[in-house]
């Protein structure tokens, strides 16, 4: 294959068509019509010697020749993008630039907080838009619509660039008069009544049944692995919300660990670790190829990396 012959237009198409999967749905998003943007398809099938995208019952279904080229041609045209653009200084401190954030409350409690601080110093006209998990989809996050995700992440396209924040270890946080507070063992911890909170990757959640312990997460696999299970009262998405039931209702709330210090100070809370081992959990930065050289995106992740390693000197 001469590279020099290939039109650089059917890698837009093929990075496109995999995004949407969906011939009429690229070439809405390219602004052309349905039969150039078929015909770009048919061009791009010669040119790989391979289908590349099938029908199937789910749909236009991409080969595995094209989930290798997927992330090959995103990085290519992200950063041929990035090449042509004006280079455009940016300055923290005249910039009025808002930087949308998917998060959840969990970091926003954490991480979040201190870096609002730092930003209000460093650069007092920059807005926050601090948007929901379920507000957003990778799609959103790989066209540049959102610019930064933050969570803990199971899984992340690899057309995405991600960075660990921080490794967190898990507590367990309880009202000072629980009765297992004297002699939090593995057995009291399985005879109270448990809040199960979480909320990782994107788009819409859905319903938790708590009969499927595989899906239930950290928490519930370790103890899977022990052949125990524990008393789930409440499902929640809201770290706030489980410890102020745990404050109120005498519930045990298993949490990251910089979560439970929010009630560190409260003489009416008590955080203890738990009586069996959970793994650490990684909280994760991830943004798109589009804005990987944006001067203002390098600033934030900079910003957010230097805010991080304040919070864990601390």
């Amino acid at each position: 294959m001469n590279i020099a012959k290939i039109d650089l237009n059917l890698l837009v198409y093929l990075d496109v068509l995999l995004r949407e999967g969906s011939v009429t749905k690229a070439a809405n998003q390219l602004s052309i019509t349905q039969p150039a943007m078929s015909n770009g398809l048919k061009r791009l099938r010669d040119l790989f010697k391979d289908p590349l995208l099938v029908r199937t019952s789910d749909g236009m279904t991409p080969t595995k020749r094209a989930l290798e080229l997927q992330p090959v041609i995103r990085d290519v045209l992200a950063k041929l993008e990035s090449s042509i653009q004006p280079e455009v200084e940016f300055d923290p401190l005249t910039s009025t630039r808002t930087f949308r954030i998917m998060t959840s409350d969990y970091a926003e409690s954490t991480l979040l907080l201190e870096l609002i601080g730092r930003i209000a110093t460093e650069a007092p006209n920059i807005t926050l838009d601090l948007i929901t998990p379920s507000d957003v989809t990778f799609h959103d996050v790989e066209q540049g619509k959102v610019d930064m995700a933050i969570n803990r992440f199971e899984e992340l396209p690899l057309s995405f660039h991600q960075k660990v924040i921080w490794y967190d270890t898990f507590a367990c946080v309880i009202s000072s008069d629980h009765p297992a507070k004297s002699n939090f063992t593995l057995d009291a911890y399985l005879k109270g009544h448990h809040i199960w909170v979480s909320k990782t990757g994107f788009g819409v959640g859905v319903g938790i049944d708590p009969t499927e312990v595989q899906k239930l997460g950290w928490v519930d696999a370790e103890l899977t692995k022990l052949g125990k299970q524990r008393d789930i009262r409440v499902f929640t998405r809201h770290y706030h919300a489980a410890l102020q039931l745990a404050k109120r209702q005498n519930l045990i709330a298993t949490l990251p660990s910089r979560a439970a210090k929010i009630f560190t100070d409260d003489p009416t809370m008590t955080v203890v670790e738990p009586p069996f081992d959970i793994p650490p959990i990684a909280l994760k930065m991830a943004w798109s190829a589009l804005l990987h050289h944006d001067a203002g995106h390098v600033w934030l992740r900079r910003l957010i990396n230097d805010v991080a390693q304040q919070i864990q000197s601390q």
